[in-house]
C-alpha cells in the first residue's frame, strides 16, 4: 500500500470515529439533559473521548503519510458518515434539508481548504502565542455567554457552543503545530511546557462544550458547525501567521470565498432546518382548538379558554343558552353530559 493510499484510509477511518463519537455525545445529551458538560458517570461519554481521540491519532499519523491538502479536506466528510451512522445504528434519520446542509458544508470546507497551501515551516514566537492564547480565551468566553443569553432558543445556542467549540479546537491544532516545529528545530521541551499546557486546556474546553451544544439541538447542527469552524479558524491562523497563501493567487482566493460561501450556506440551512423541525413538534404538542381561535364569551364558565375541541364549544355554546330552570319534582336532578367532553354540569 503506498503512503498516499494509507493516508486515505487514515484519513477515513479517523472521520468515522469522529461521527461515532459524535453520536454517542449526542445520546448522552439526550439521555442525561441535566449533565451538560461533562457526564462522568456516563460510560458512553468514556466511549465518544475515546472514539474522538482514536480520531485525532489517526488524523495526525495521516498527515504523516499525506499532503495536508488530501488529509483536511476528507476530515470534512465527518458530518456525512454520522447522518448514515445516525440512521443505522439509533434510528435518528436525516430529513433532505439536513442531508443538503450537510452536503454543501462538506463540499465547501473540502474546496476551501484543498485551495490552502503550506509554506516554510514556522512557529509562533513568545508574544504570538500569549496573544493567541487570550484571543482565543476572550472569543471562546463570548460565545458561551451569548449561547447562554439565548438558551431558550436551543438550536441558537446549540450553534454558538459548537462554534466555541470548533475556536478551542483549531486553535488547539495550530498550537500542536508550533511545538511539533520547534521540536524539529531542536527546542528544549521546558520551553514547549506553556504550549503543551494550552493545548491541554483547549482541548479539554473544546470536548466539554461540544457536549453540551448537543443538548437539545440534535446531531447534524452542531457537528457541523465544529468541523467546519475548527479548520476554518485553524486556516485563518496559518494564512495571517505562518505565512501560508491560497493557491492560483487572487483567482484562488475567490475561489476559496465561493467555497466558503457554500460551507456558511450549509450551516445555516442546517440550523433553520433543525428550528423547523422544534417549531413543527411544539405545534403539535400545543393544544389548539379546531376551527381556529375561540372568543371569550363563547366558552362557558369554569371551563380551559385553549384546546377546546369545537363540540365542546359547541355544547357549551348550547348550554348557556338554555335559561336557567327551577328544580322541580322528578326532574330536580337535571344534568347536562358534554358530548366527548372531560366535565358534567350539573343542578
Amino acid at each position: 500500500m503506498s503512503a498516499l493510499t494509507l493516508a486515505v484510509v487514515l484519513s477515513l477511518v479517523s472521520a468515522v470515529a469522529y461521527a461515532g463519537g459524535a453520536i454517542l455525545q449526542e445520546r448522552v445529551a439526550v439521555s442525561t439533559p441535566e449533565r451538560r458538560y461533562a457526564p462522568l458517570r456516563r460510560g458512553a461519554w468514556w466511549v465518544a473521548i475515546a472514539l474522538n481521540g482514536l480520531g485525532a491519532l489517526l488524523h495526525v499519523v495521516a498527515l504523516a503519510y499525506g499532503p495536508l491538502s488530501l488529509v483536511q479536506p476528507l476530515g470534512a466528510l465527518t458530518i456525512v458518515f454520522a447522518l448514515p451512522m445516525a440512521a443505522l445504528f439509533v434510528r435518528r434519520k436525516a430529513g433532505a434539508t439536513a442531508w443538503r446542509g450537510a452536503i454543501m458544508a462538506t463540499v465547501g470546507l473540502a474546496g476551501l481548504l484543498s485551495l490552502t497551501q503550506s509554506a516554510d515551516a514556522q512557529s509562533l514566537n513568545d508574544t504570538e502565542r500569549v496573544m493567541t492564547a487570550l484571543v482565543t480565551a476572550g472569543a471562546v468566553v463570548a460565545l458561551m455567554v451569548v449561547a447562554h443569553a439565548v438558551h431558550r432558543h436551543p438550536v441558537v445556542r446549540s450553534v454558538l457552543l459548537a462554534s466555541a467549540a470548533g475556536v478551542a479546537f483549531g486553535i488547539a491544532s495550530v498550537f500542536t503545530k508550533t511545538v511539533a516545529v520547534d521540536l524539529d528545530a531542536n527546542v528544549s521541551l521546558t520551553h514547549q511546557l506553556p504550549a503543551l499546557g494550552v493545548i491541554a486546556v483547549l482541548a479539554a474546553a473544546g470536548v466539554l462544550i461540544s457536549q453540551a451544544s448537543y443538548r437539545g439541538a440534535g446531531l447534524a447542527a452542531p457537528l457541523s458547525t465544529v468541523t467546519v469552524v475548527n479548520p476554518v479558524v485553524a486556516a485563518a491562523v496559518g494564512l495571517t501567521l505562518f505565512g501560508e497563501s491560497f493557491r492560483y493567487g487572487t483567482a484562488g482566493i475567490a475561489v476559496a470565498l465561493g467555497f466558503g460561501v457554500v460551507a456558511a450556506g450549509g450551516l445555516i440551512l442546517l440550523t433553520t432546518e433543525r428550528i423547523g423541525a422544534q417549531q413543527a413538534v411544539a405545534a403539535s404538542q400545543a393544544p389548539v382548538a379546531k376551527g381556529g381561535p375561540v372568543a371569550a364569551d363563547a366558552v362557558a364558565p369554569g371551563m380551559p379558554a385553549d384546546g377546546l375541541r369545537a363540540d365542546q364549544i359547541r355544547a357549551a355554546g348550547e348550554l348557556r343558552a338554555v335559561p336557567s330552570q327551577p328544580a322541580t319534582g322528578s326532574h330536580s336532578h337535571r344534568r347536562v353530559l358534554f358530548r366527548h367532553g372531560r366535565e358534567h354540569v350539573g343542578s
